[in-house]
């Protein structure tokens, strides 16, 4: 039997369109990139906001061309977990959700321009690629999504690329440093794709997606995605015994608890609706991770 999900109303519609919970995945790796630049160069505030709205609406256009391709392919119904629910349960137009979709790419674009305009116009490209990434993620006829490489790709994106585009705008150069300690960002955004896919393999299945939970199963899918939260901690002690790594990056370990709970969560749960908590906390898991090691960062550069 299906559990009836209640249907937002008025302004609360339009907020879980853009999956909120998600929305950390933009902010946590800018933040991080721009406090990696800090010490190298003095920050320029208006590109790091710029960068960081820019961030945030692209991650937004991109789960509602989730939402509109998911919905055209009949994987999203009225008792989908994890969705906005825009179509299926509050009845908005799917090309109204695909135009809004758009119109955040346009206005990303404008971001964009000023951007390049203060930095280098080969961002452009960076940039450019990125969005074309996100939209066929799940929209064209070869969904990433549906594919074991979702994974790859959002982690790349969305976790190393935004750390380092947020590091080069501000110095004008890519160190192997910023690239070592983009590592665990591009980690922890997989983590939060494979958890998401985790969720969702039974529908999946049915759907005719192949993503990576499908291909390895549920219990080594699991395994994965604690693989992926060990590594990422791992990394941080590595850096910190062969790089320059200030000791205070070991803020991050104050977050720990977080992926050990959503791994646990996984393992006791199998139905959807209950696995959700470990969505946040998968989540919750990048958000602090960045931020802490931002933070430590920060710490670091104020005390020298």
């Amino acid at each position: 039997m299906h559990q009836t999900i209640k249907a937002d109303t008025g302004w609360r519609i339009w907020w879980q369109l853009t999956r909120p919970h998600t929305l950390t995945a933009a902010f946590a790796p800018v933040f991080l990139g721009t406090m990696i630049a800090l010490t190298y160069v003095r920050i320029h505030i208006y590109l790091f906001f710029a960068m960081l709205v820019a961030s945030v609406l692209i991650q937004m256009a991109t789960n509602m061309f989730n939402e509109y391709y998911d919905y055209k392919r009949g994987l999203d119904t009225e008792h989908s977990i994890g969705i906005g629910g825009t179509i299926v349960r509050n009845g908005i137009k799917a090309k109204t959700v695909l135009n809004l979709a758009f119109l955040l790419y346009a206005i990303s674009i404008v971001i964009g321009i000023y951007i390049c305009s203060q930095t280098s116009w080969w961002l452009a490209a960076v940039g450019l690629f990125s969005m074309m990434i996100g939209y066929f993620y799940t929209g064209g006829p070869y969904p990433i999504a549906y594919t074991p490489f979702g994974e790859l790709f959002s982690g790349v994106i969305m976790g190393m690329f935004l750390i380092l585009i947020a590091f080069y705008i501000q110095t004008g150069d890519i160190t192997l440093f910023s690239v070592l300690l983009s590592i665990p960002s591009m980690l922890l955004v997989a983590a939060i794709m494979l958890a998401n896919n985790i969720r969702d393999i039974e529908g999946d299945t049915e759907g005719g997606r192949n993503t990576l939970a499908i291909l390895v199963g549920r219990n080594n899918a699991i395994t994965i995605l604690s693989l992926l939260f060990i590594l990422s901690y791992v990394w941080i002690i590595a850096l910190l015994i062969l790089s320059d790594l200030t000791p205070w990056a070991l803020l991050v370990f104050l977050s720990i608890r977080k992926p050990m709970k959503a791994v646990t969560i996984f393992r006791k749960h199998t139905i959807p609706m209950r696995v959700m908590p470990a969505m946040k906390e998968t989540a919750v898991t990048n958000t602090l991770f960045g931020l802490l090691l931002g933070i430590g960062i920060l710490i670091d550069y104020i005390a020298s």
